[in-house]
């Protein structure tokens, strides 16, 4: 027969438990968007000689449609929608802005339109509603590829969740991607840890009380483990030119991510660049890094099935 815990062990218990619950109350609903306000990007642009678009479309749901939100930004050649496409995919949470930076850097977006997303549940793409399927995210990301008549297909750009997420376009994209940049990334299932806390954020009153971004953040990360065992068989499927960009201190992504990618990327010329003392927020830290390996893609001659037909949306 087992012992009955003491009961000045159960008192503790339930007052760590309700310290939990006061703070989660008093400080989650003090908790800002993740997303530049539109007069921030706005002011971040004021001064600048070449500005951001913005658009929307819709891609079908099981729920009926999910709408998704993107900036764009180019030089204003008159020959701009020949460029090739940069397309940036962030993590989790985030918004198209984890990459603004980048959209003021003239060496990128006077060689390629510049794209930048806010994944399904994020920013303006339908916020507080996630997608927890990788490729179905990767669907709802496609019609952003063809939003262009260039010769040479899309770079595609993910930072941490946004990695798999790119290489999954990779994956079911094959004839309209052409080179992969993958920051930080998310992607092999064994290294992804049990977090305890997010089990308990998923459940009544917690989910409540979590603001939108995090709540979305922790629906996708949740069976994110899961949903990068699916993509295993795939990634042999992968041809295009791969540069993986992982910090050797990141306490948030497992390093060891970046050798994962090396073993699976096995029909795929791949590029391996760990970063000493480097975080897990490179695009922040060391942009040069991220801007180098873009331009080294760009600079690449183009291989010769590199014609592809007209796929821009009407």
């Amino acid at each position: 027969m087992q012992p009955s815990t003491p009961w000045w062990l159960q008192l503790l218990r339930w007052r760590m438990i309700w310290l939990v619950l006061i703070l989660l109350v008093v400080f989650l609903p003090q908790c800002v968007s993740v997303r530049m306000s539109d007069k921030k990007v706005k002011a971040y642009f004021a001064d600048r000689p070449v500005k951001p678009t913005f658009g929307f479309y819709d891609v079908p749901s099981p729920d009926g449609v999910r709408t998704i939100h993107y900036a764009r930004i180019h030089t204003p050649a008159a020959n701009a929608d020949t460029l090739p496409t940069v397309l940036f995919i962030h993590g989790s949470p985030g918004a198209w802005d984890a990459f603004i930076g980048f959209f003021a850097d003239s060496s990128l977006y006077g060689r390629a339109q510049l794209i930048s997303v806010d994944r399904p549940g994020f920013g303006k793409s339908d916020l507080g509603e996630p997608e927890r399927s990788l490729e179905a995210q990767a669907a709802d990301l496609a019609p952003l590829l063809r939003l262009g008549h260039a010769n040479r297909k899309p770079i595609l750009v993910g930072h941490s969740l946004g990695g798999p997420v790119a290489a999954r376009l990779a994956m079911d994209y094959p004839d309209e991607v052409g080179g992969l940049v993958l920051v930080a990334p998310s992607i092999d299932p064994d290294l992804e840890k049990f977090e305890w806390y997010r089990h308990v954020g998923n459940v009544f009153p917690f989910r409540q009380w979590l603001p939108a971004e995090l709540d979305v953040s922790n629906q996708e990360i949740l069976p994110l483990k899961g949903e990068l065992q699916r993509m295993m068989p795939l990634w042999r499927s992968i041809r295009v030119p791969v540069t993986v960009i992982q910090g050797d201190a990141d306490p948030l992504v497992s390093p060891d991510n970046a050798p994962f990618a090396k073993r699976m990327l096995v029909s795929a010329p791949v590029l391996i660049q760990m970063v000493p003392k480097m975080n897990h927020f490179i695009p922040w830290s060391r942009p040069d890094l991220i801007r180098d390996a873009i331009l080294h893609q760009l600079n690449q001659p183009l291989p010769a099935d590199s014609a592809q037909p007209d796929l821009s949306t009407k």
